[in-house]
């Protein structure tokens, strides 16, 4: 497995580049592009398909033959739910930046004959998890549940500074249906105010894997097993979860020995 922290390459252009060759894995890919306005991104999803989530700001979108016009809107990801638009496997797309915009281009496998389809704030609830200082908020984005692709599941979270989030530690690394689904998944971490930094934890039950990371505004984790986080006092953690593998299904194993936390 390479290194699991992936830091921003700069401040401009495509900063991050997570495919499945190069994060050592077979089914998650994730690109973030920095835009000013006027410039525009594009691809062709070949056999995968793809989640654009407008992270900040504003941009004219196309998939395929079909314009969805300007998506997007807030220019901080801690101001509410965000714009998202998903795109089959076997097509093109494109988004001209209107404005200063982050795009996160999340991708898996792809099948099936979904199409292409504007994902708006709000089609999901926000869910809050936890309780105490394990409260965090939870934006779905691409659901388990949602019958919208193949294999990708997309969601974002905000965690308040001082508490903690994917805790009690847990893990989704065996295909063991219904106990528990393999899944591949990568964290896209912002904070705010943007000085801060906070903790993930990324380990297995053997502890052949235990790596501790201090984290700072734009990187990306890669988490093969456990990955909780803590966010510091002060400091507000948000995170753009990316994950598939063989099933679309989102069953964890929590850690036996921090289970109790559950009932506390």
């Amino acid at each position: 497995m390479p290194n699991l922290k992936v830091k921003p390459s700069g401040t401009h252009g495509r900063v991050t580049h997570v495919t499945p060759e190069n994060a050592g894995w077979t089914y998650v890919g994730f690109d973030l592009h920095r835009m000013k306005p006027g410039e525009t991104v594009s691809g062709e999803t070949g056999d995968r398909e793809v989640c654009l989530v407008w992270v900040t700001g504003k941009g004219k979108a196309s998939a395929g033959t079909k314009d969805f016009g300007t998506l997007g809107g807030r220019m901080n990801p801690f101001e509410g739910a965000p714009h998202a638009l998903y795109i089959p496997m076997e097509s093109t797309w494109s988004v001209t930046a209107e404005t200063d915009l982050e795009l996160a281009v999340c991708s898996a496998p792809g099948g099936g004959t979904y199409q292409a389809k504007e994902i708006p704030p709000g089609t999901h609830p926000q869910v809050t998890r936890g309780k105490g200082t394990n409260v965090r908020y939870v934006n779905n984005i691409m659901p388990e549940d949602d019958s919208s692709a193949h294999s990708l599941l997309v969601v974002e979270v905000i965690t308040p500074g001082g508490h903690t989030s994917s805790y009690p530690p847990h893990k989704h690394d065996q295909d063991d249906l219904p106990n528990e689904s393999f899944l591949e998944e990568t964290y896209y971490h912002r904070l705010n105010p943007p000085q801060a930094f906070a903790f993930q934890r990324v380990y297995t039950d053997d502890r052949s894997l235990d790596e501790a990371m201090a984290l700072e505004d734009g990187d990306v984790t890669l988490v093969p097993s456990y990955h909780p986080c803590a966010a510091c006092h002060g400091y507000d953690l948000y995170y753009l979860n990316v994950m598939a593998g063989p099933q679309r299904i989102w069953k964890f194993h929590n850690a036996a020995e921090h289970e109790w936390l559950l009932k506390a």
